[in-house]
């Protein structure tokens, strides 16, 4: 069951943060030992062909890199690594970059905007619904995975591009209340990509490119692999069977972005600094902070509109991991400790698998 804060949705203007610190820009691989040391340890616990833990701390950055592969011929931490799922803290913030400007509200429903010929009905689907997973939609629609059965080890997501992804959202028959359960789903952040172009008549990479990745200069992140040979390649379970670089598909908001370790590194250490961010971005960043609502068992999980929020004991730690058919990431941040921590590795997740667990555990370490 979900319960809702009381908190303005989701791009409501707050109070700014008189806290944000001025940060002095810092040497990337700056020697500071224990940092080195924690990562290190990181690395060879992930257990993967390549593995790049970027560590930023009160704005000192510490990278580290390794693996069980031989390295590639560029380094590590040069190299756009597919960051799947956590695609979507990208997509929330966004969404909270055009709620604060005024292009939209939140509540618009997505059957409205995708066809706007068709009755929206009873209970309709809004983009919150979809950013915050509580729109009733399983995590895949239907006939993916018979369409993608032939390239399920492969491409599967490519099988349903974003034609699809619309045209199985409009057939789909509502079987629960939006808003009244909290289920994780990608299918329901891929209708959200397709709802914020239909609104602004601006395909979503474009939306994304120019109005999150561009004002923070994130220049070393795609949404796509090309033939640059920038593009770390990723590895099936056994850790040595390379896989084909991933392709979302129609799901380009729930998974496509790629980058580099400094470009993901940037991307929290904004979370961390709003007030240091360009004007029309840093409302937006201190928005996905704000939670939004809670579930589970005594309300234990905290969401906000782009980040899974957890109790630390100087204050909140925000998360996402992600995860494709060959690679895996974590990115997280603390405002208490001035910390964020971006993690990669080109494995495929298997049972028991140790990189998140590592990466988490760095990150909530006092």
């Amino acid at each position: 069951m979900t319960t809702r804060l009381p908190t303005p949705w989701p791009g409501a203007p707050g109070p700014p943060d008189a806290e944000d610190p001025i940060r002095t820009p810092v040497v990337p691989h700056a020697d500071v030992p224990p940092d080195d040391r924690l990562l290190a340890d990181a690395v060879t616990a992930s257990d993967a062909p390549d593995v790049v833990f970027a560590l930023s701390r009160h704005g000192h950055r510490t990278v580290l890199s390794g693996g069980t592969a031989p390295p590639p011929p560029l380094p590590r931490e040069d190299l756009r690594y597919e960051i799947g799922s956590a695609t979507k803290t990208f997509t929330g913030l966004l969404l909270a970059r055009l709620i604060h400007a005024g292009t939209l509200s939140g509540g618009e429903t997505a059957t409205a905007l995708l066809d706007g010929g068709r009755p929206a009905g009873a209970t309709p689907v809004t983009l919150a619904h979809l950013i915050t997973h509580t729109s009733g939609l399983p995590a895949l629609p239907a006939g993916f995975f018979l369409r993608g059965l032939p390239a399920w080890h492969t491409n599967p997501y490519a099988r349903f591009p974003a034609s699809r992804v619309v045209d199985a959202y409009l057939r789909h028959r509502q079987r629960q209340r939006p808003g009244t359960r909290w289920r994780y789903s990608n299918y329901g952040v891929a209708v959200l990509g397709h709802a914020l172009a239909a609104a602004t008549g601006t395909p979503w990479e474009d939306l994304v490119t120019d109005r999150v990745l561009r004002p923070l200069g994130l220049d070393g992140t795609t949404l796509r692999a090309d033939d640059s040979r920038l593009d770390a390649v990723g590895h099936g379970r056994d850790g040595e069977t390379p896989v084909p670089p991933f392709d979302a598909g129609g799901f380009q908001a729930a998974g496509a972005v790629r980058a580099t370790p400094y470009d993901l590194l940037a991307f929290l250490e904004a979370h961390l600094y709003p007030g240091e961010a360009p004007p029309d971005l840093a409302p937006a960043l201190r928005a996905v902070r704000r939670p939004v609502l809670r579930r589970g068992l005594t309300h234990r999980h905290v969401h906000t509109v782009a980040w899974f929020r957890h109790p630390a004991d100087g204050g909140p730690l925000y998360f996402h991991s992600g995860a494709t058919l060959g690679q895996q990431a974590f990115l997280g941040f603390r405002p208490d400790t001035g910390t964020a921590l971006a993690a990669v590795c080109t494995r495929r997740f298997r049972a028991h698998d140790p990189f998140v667990a590592t990466a988490y555990a760095l990150l909530a370490r006092e």
